[in-house]
């Protein structure tokens, strides 16, 4: 069986979660019965080709194609026919799009195969859920991702279960969560003795992680220390005294450690999928600080995992419980036990393989 995933946005999470899908879909015995490729776009200054070829599996075939985030009918056009020209190269028998822009493209150069081919679409977080856009663009993109399901068939393949809800009123629909690998971030965790209560979050500083109000809360709890592992065009709003900024690290290791140096993990998110650093920081057994919003409450347990919040004088009693270690304790030790249960990457990429020989 022949599988091709494309994706344009290969940063972030998404990176981590393909990163992963490399190493189990090319292991040898996987790759006996499934021969995997991933189509990816280069094109976002935070993606770096070179270090994805040199970091992704050698057991799957990458292919590097132009392709932008934002709607360009140019340079769409010419995606769209070099995509149709690798699909019919590798003549795939199950193709899986991630993200929107992926989704498009993917679908439409599905259908000008003239092929029948298994169709499956992750969207790693609608795009009409985003925050930062127009209502009358949100309701162009809902328009867009019913319409294309209705008209170009396939399936969405959910990796939330409230993204999972939402699909199932656009069309057919399955769940497969984000996953991660456990063990391996489980290496890198450690006890920590910190002299000052420590809340930390991974990732690029953007519009979508809220960078204002990480600076906020850090204003708020002064005497507390935050961590940004990461960077971004929006670092000049974390003007806090009491905030590090790590800068990106060449290596996911060293993120993975400087990570486990915090006692709480905060994600400050206006939306989301399912976020891959909230689970890296659960497998570590840090209880969990995030906004209650689609993705983050997906896998935050409130009060048990974590806490949830809608607003920031929330945090005056949440982070009051959380100085307690044995607490905090506590709550990773479930956070953990989640993780296991419901992200555990090798379960769900079975879960995957279930579905493309359905």
């Amino acid at each position: 069986m022949k599988v091709v995933h494309i994706v344009e946005a290969l940063a972030g999470g998404v990176n981590t979660y393909f990163k992963e899908l490399s190493f189990f879909f090319g292991d040898s015995e996987i790759k006996e019965d499934i021969d995997t490729t991933i189509i990816f776009s280069a094109n976002r200054k935070e993606v770096d080709s070179k270090k994805i070829n040199e970091e992704f599996s050698k057991g799957v075939s990458l292919v590097e194609l132009n392709m932008v985030r934002e709607f360009s009918p140019l340079q769409d056009l010419k995606s769209l026919l070099q995509l149709i020209k690798e699909l019919r190269r590798i003549q795939p028998d199950v193709i899986h799009l991630h993200s929107s822009k992926a989704g498009v493209l993917g679908r439409v150069a599905c259908f000008l195969l003239f092929k029948k081919s298994k169709l499956f679409y992750t969207p790693h977080g609608y795009a009409f859920l985003r925050t930062d856009t127009s209502s009358f663009t949100k309701k162009l993109y809902r328009i867009i991702e019913s319409s294309f399901q209705r008209i170009f068939g396939g399936a969405t393949i959910a990796c939330g279960d409230t993204e999972y809800g939402i699909a199932k009123t656009i069309g057919k629909s399955h769940l497969v969560r984000n996953g991660i690998d456990i063990k391996k971030v489980q290496k890198y965790s450690s006890i920590n003795d910190n002299n000052v209560l420590t809340i930390g979050i991974v990732g690029r500083i953007t519009s979508a992680r809220n960078p204002e109000l990480f600076n906020e809360i850090a204003l708020r709890y002064s005497n507390l220390n935050f961590v940004w592992i990461g960077d971004g065009e929006l670092r000049p709003l974390l003007t806090a005294p009491n905030i590090k900024i790590t800068g990106w690290f060449l290596d996911r290791e060293d993120a993975l450690i400087a990570l486990n140096t915090i006692d709480i993990y905060i994600q400050t998110s206006l939306w989301e999928g399912l976020p891959i650093a909230v689970l890296e920081a659960m497998a570590m057994q840090k209880p969990v600080l995030a906004t209650n919003i689609i993705g983050n409450k997906d896998v935050v347990v409130h009060n048990e995992t974590g806490f949830l919040f809608n607003e920031i004088s929330e945090l005056d009693h949440h982070i009051e419980i959380l100085k307690d270690e044995e607490v905090r304790r506590r709550f990773g030790k479930k956070g953990l036990e989640r993780c296991q249960d419901l992200f555990d990457s090798t379960k769900n990429f079975k879960q995957l393989i279930a579905l493309y020989k359905q």
